[in-house]
């Protein structure tokens, strides 16, 4: 090999060595899944996935529960009973929200989130990941434990599924049948609260 040959072949190696020792660019840190018990654990009865819907997330909705939740309730009942009602009563597949939050801020997985949702209004839930909070927020007010998992789990898949912050928002805004999830939960939506705090912990992870 010539000298000039060398020479082009250790201008590649620098080119290389040079190359290897820039910082990758920097990429978002991974928001880790919420703290939730999943379906199994609380005795969900899986659903046949052929008769499930499938969907790609491109909204996040929030309900309420829309009753009095009885203190002393066990969630795990409660979630196995709105099973139950949501097969018998409405020919539902599996319940159907994709989170539950309880009165203490624990949150509990439901519907497989691949599957869309159901809803009692006409809006099409299709693309809509389903976050419930129980209560009924047109008497009473959501606890900020329930506020702060609200917006934990929406940050968490606003990240994971491009979700923007524009398309995050409540039932009521796809419905004029409803006044979910009540007057005193959607105030949270309305003035930014949750929507600004959502964007606060994506830009913190950014």
């Amino acid at each position: 090999m010539n000298a000039p040959a060398i020479s082009a072949a250790r201008r590649r190696l620098l080119m290389l060595l040079a190359a290897s020792a820039l910082p990758l660019p920097s990429r978002a840190a991974a928001l880790p899944e919420p703290p939730m018990m999943k379906a199994a654990a609380w005795g969900s009865v899986p659903p046949p996935p052929e008769k499930m819907k499938r969907h790609t997330i491109t909204h996040i909705t929030l309900h309420h529960q829309g009753e009095t939740f009885k203190p002393g309730t066990d969630m795990a009942s409660y979630l196995r009973t709105l099973q139950a009602w949501s097969r018998r009563e409405r020919h539902w597949q599996d319940i159907p929200y994709h989170y539950i939050i309880g009165p203490d801020g624990a949150l509990y997985e439901g519907r497989d989130l691949q599957y869309a949702g159901e809803t009692n209004t006409e809006y099409d839930p299709t693309g809509h990941a389903l976050i419930e909070v129980v209560g009924n927020f047109e008497e009473i007010e959501p606890t900020q434990a329930q506020l702060d998992v609200v917006i934990t789990t929406m940050a968490w898949l606003a990240q994971r599924h491009n979700v923007p912050l524009h398309r995050i928002a409540s039932h009521r805004d796809h419905s004029a049948q409803t006044v979910c999830p009540g007057r005193n939960l959607y105030r949270y939506i309305q003035n930014g609260y949750i929507v600004g705090q959502v964007g606060e912990r994506l830009k913190r992870a950014s």
